[in-house]
């Protein structure tokens, strides 16, 4: 199969959160398993150049795009995928994507995404590469299955082409003023666009990708059923469960290449499933580093996260405070975000320093070694597409507590001390009493070595592997083709 995966954000070049680790590692891992795979990009000025040789294509310099009767130029450089023989497309252009950032707030933000959705296809015309299968993510590329129906429906190269859309979070969904909709192209092709948008005057990139897609992916079983519902669907529900022969959940794989503490260069003491000694060591290097007591017996929670409404860290607001004051227990916090949050965190910090630290920011070894020194994971999201933080706790036997959505509820599974079964603990209802009831299920099982134990290797036992996980997105294309 040739395959073109397009999205917003690749790692290692532009990343703000998970979409960019998916999209490099399926790119990485289709090449790995022998499919010629490309990745379309924009070349935004703050795109990281240092993980690999950057090449100017040719073929495609100065390529006209016309919007609204007037030309966008845009070129390619190419470079390959670290680690991969997969090629990376970046398109340049300079007066979209040079913002300093990758997302903005700006007038022409769909105009932005619209060139990329475009220029990924002038662009395979050019090479006379026709893609089998076009793998478009999130709403920056949703428009790609509308514009194989209109403009670029005249050639035979888009002839054999299927599409997947792929939602990562819903709650994004590129929704603008409905008077762009013949800037975009669609002038002539009025009759197919959501009718009841655009007598409200709105365009939604996100709901026309539903509308096109041959395929609907999401990034897990049981949020590809919230999404149909009125509570998860975000407007979305009823077109979502009308096509819910096409929707697919497929769960994120993780590089264990990177996320194993076997062999994580940002750990000082590697450790597995059969030696344990290390996560002790790190345990004590954790608490070291961040200038809290350090006793074997203390359990102590980690968080990893951004500080927004959707992690449902107000849920800590009236339950954290009294776990502090009355057990021993540790509490290491990296993140930054919403100003409510940081606040509550740093009041904590500032209320009990021998038990609580708080690292505003975010730091890349700090996140390896608290998945490494933590022994417990608190992950209670209000809504989580699929969740990453969740599944690296697994492979470091630091214990998830979670809230039942999303790929929370399709990883982590409750612990049951009797049968010895369960990876982690799981709370229904979101609020303050859930969560209250996950903490004090871990701390009893905390008491319990030797139920612990066992509950850490079935944790670290779980696979969610991109070498796994990559045959399901094989199936899915060979499905649709």
């Amino acid at each position: 199969m040739n395959i073109a995966i397009v999205s917003s954000e690749i790692v290692p070049f532009a990343k703000t959160g998970g979409l960019a680790d998916v999209s490099g590692a399926l790119g990485k891992y289709l090449s790995f398993a022998g499919y010629d795979v490309r990745l379309f990009t924009p070349m935004y000025d703050m795109t990281s150049r240092d993980a690999t040789e950057f090449q100017p294509a040719e073929d495609l310099r100065d390529i006209p795009i016309v919007f609204g009767g007037e030309d966008i130029l845009c070129s390619v450089e190419i470079a390959k995928l670290p680690d991969s023989e997969a090629e990376v497309y970046f398109i340049d252009s300079p007066g979209l994507y040079d913002r300093g950032k990758i997302y903005t707030e700006d007038g022409d933000e769909y105009l932005r995404f619209a060139v990329l959705c475009r220029a990924v296809l002038e662009s395979c015309q050019h090479l006379e590469w026709a893609p089998d299968v076009i793998h478009c993510n999130d709403w920056q590329s949703a428009l790609i299955p509308l514009y194989l129906r209109t403009l670029y429906a005249w050639g035979e190269l888009f002839g054999g082409t299927k599409t997947i859309l792929a939602i990562h979070n819903l709650a994004y969904q590129g929704a603008f003023r409905g008077s762009i909709v013949d800037h975009l192209g669609f002038a002539e092709d009025h009759s197919l666009l959501h009718q009841d948008d655009l007598r409200a005057g709105v365009f939604n990139y996100m709901k026309h990708g539903i509308m096109y897609a041959n395929a609907i992916s999401t990034v897990s079983q049981t949020y590809a059923a919230e999404i149909q519902t009125p509570e998860y669907g975000e407007g979305l529900n009823e077109m979502l469960s009308y096509r819910s022969d096409a929707l697919f959940g497929i769960v994120n794989g993780v590089d264990y290449e990177e996320w194993n503490p076997e062999g994580d260069m940002l750990i000082p003491h590697h450790y597995s499933l059969d030696d344990l000694q290390g996560k002790v060591k790190n345990k004590k290097n954790l608490l070291e580093q961040l200038e809290l007591p350090y006793d074997p017996n203390v359990p102590v929670f980690g968080i990893v996260s951004r500080l927004v409404y959707q992690k449902g860290f107000d849920l800590f607001c009236n339950i954290m405070e009294p776990f502090l004051r009355h057990i021993d227990l540790r509490l290491c916090v990296l993140g930054s975000g919403a100003d409510e949050y940081e606040k509550f965190f740093q009041s904590l910090n500032d209320q009990y320093p021998e038990k609580v630290c708080f690292y505003n920011g975010y730091s890349n070894e700090l996140a390896h070694l608290i998945e490494a020194g933590a022994d417990i994971f608190l992950m209670p999201s209000r809504y989580e597409p699929c969740g990453l933080n969740q599944i690296y706790s697994l492979k470091y036997g630091t214990i998830p507590i979670v809230r039942k959505t999303g790929g929370l509820a399709d990883t982590v599974q409750q612990f049951n001390p009797e049968t010895g079964e369960g990876n982690g603990f799981v709370f229904e209802d979101f609020n303050p009493h859930g969560l209250a009831w996950g903490i004090e299920q871990a701390l009893e099982v905390w008491n319990d070595k030797k139920a612990w134990k066992t509950l850490m290797k079935n944790a670290m036992s779980a696979n969610w592997s991109w070498e796994k996980q990559i045959d399901k997105y094989v199936e899915l294309y060979e499905r649709v083709m």
